[in-house]
């Protein structure tokens, strides 16, 4: 098999990729534009760079994780070549008409944007339908959410005199929450089980979830998305916020996180989960009046999503081309990376001489964080499965 029909085998392949490199390329841009020698954009800069993290860099990871999830959940067939090749090309042409927005009509740019979540979300379908059940299908509802906020946001740009940028931003900011809180609250305690299993660590140890805290859980993160997009009083959105916080908070406490120091590789998705839970309170705080806003969104955006991201793409690339679940020293340095740029980011919110150069350094660590992540999973991305022939 070729270099180039191996990349589009597997979904997790092409769009963990894409992922990785955007999220490198997006990153570089942003510290160029803080430096002072950024490129001309279309956009307002700071739209540009929130509106290419939701919806450029995180539908790309999500991509990567459904094409291979589903089947595994399912037992239907993966998609094949063609379908994800078509789909990725379907992504890329996303991102390049929001560059080039400067020369395209504003429709066909929202047009080519908005085209790549319902084509994922039909594959998804049909391969649910093969062995439905509620707790999946509610996927389908959380790509509607997050395909509605970019919505909203280009009938702004678009100049409809509907819509609105910022609240699109928010809610699909809110939507990868979301996702991340039922999709990290399925997996991070079954891995992390089952590692204190092999261990032989005793059972009274082992992660608990509880049924009232999961069932809050989903509650709230099917709540909190739609009452951003539709608008609701900041201290009703900022009140169910600080609720989702603090379930978050209650959840992961029961999880093990102190056993997985030693091992990077779960220590990530603990740490990514801690960030959804303190951004999520500091979130709902500010919509009280208490606190930065733009600081709790940067812990959630960097922190939560680029954290659960990093981590969910090297455990999948690493597993699924046959490796070792062991990340290797350069990804657990991005992990760390991508943790200390939302540090950095959330710390300098609060001091005005420091605000700039925190931007500018935290843009440095993700930038570096995904550096890392492609130097140590191009073997596992791009190569053949560990022990084949090619």
């Amino acid at each position: 098999m070729t270099a180039l029909a191996r990349l589009f085998s597997e979904g997790y392949r092409v769009f963990f990729l894409a992922a990785g490199l955007y999220g490198l390329f997006a990153g570089a841009i942003w510290v160029l534009y803080l430096a002072g020698d950024g490129p001309a954009l279309a956009q307002v800069p700071s739209q540009w760079h929130a509106h290419e993290m939701v919806f450029g860099y995180a539908t790309a990871a999500l991509g990567g994780f459904f094409l291979t999830a589903v089947p595994s959940w399912t037992g239907a067939p993966g998609a094949r070549q063609g379908f994800i090749a078509l789909a990725a090309g379907m992504w890329l042409a996303g991102r390049l008409a929001v560059w080039y927005a400067g020369v395209l009509p504003p429709v066909w740019v929202a047009v080519l944007d908005l085209a790549f979540l319902p084509v994922l979300s039909l594959k998804i379908v049909t391969q649910l339908l093969k062995r439905p059940k509620p707790q999946n299908l509610m996927f389908l509802l959380f790509l509607a959410y997050l395909w509605a906020a970019d919505l909203w946001l280009h009938l702004d740009w678009i100049g409809t005199g509907y819509g609105d940028t910022e609240t699109g931003l928010r809610a699909g900011l809110a939507v990868l929450c979301a996702l991340i809180s039922v999709l990290g609250g399925r997996i991070t305690p079954a891995f992390t089980r089952n590692a204190m299993k092999r261990a032989g660590v005793a059972e009274t140890l082992w992660p608990v979830s509880r049924a009232p805290l999961e069932r809050a859980a989903v509650v709230l993160a099917l709540l909190l998305p739609g009452m951003v997009l539709g608008g609701a009083p900041a201290g009703l959105s900022g009140a169910v916020a600080l609720a989702f916080g603090a379930v978050q908070a209650l959840r992961l406490m029961r999880w093990g996180g102190l056993w997985c120091l030693s091992q990077p590789i779960l220590w990530a998705l603990h740490l990514a989960l801690a960030m959804l839970a303190a951004g999520m309170i500091l979130w709902g705080l500010a919509g009280l009046g208490l606190g930065s806003e733009l600081a709790a969104l940067h812990l959630l955006g960097i922190g939560c999503v680029g954290g659960m991201t990093l981590a969910v793409m090297s455990r999948a690339a690493l597993g699924h081309s046959g490796r070792p679940l062991v990340a290797p020293g350069p990804m657990v340095l991005g992990y760390g990376l991508m943790a200390a740029a939302a540090l950095t980011r959330w710390a300098g919110s609060g001091f005005e001489a420091l605000y700039l150069p925190a931007m500018l350094l935290a843009a440095a660590l993700w930038t570096a964080a995904f550096a890392t992540y492609l130097a140590a999973m191009w073997p596992a991305l791009i190569g053949p499965r560990a022990g084949a022939a090619g």
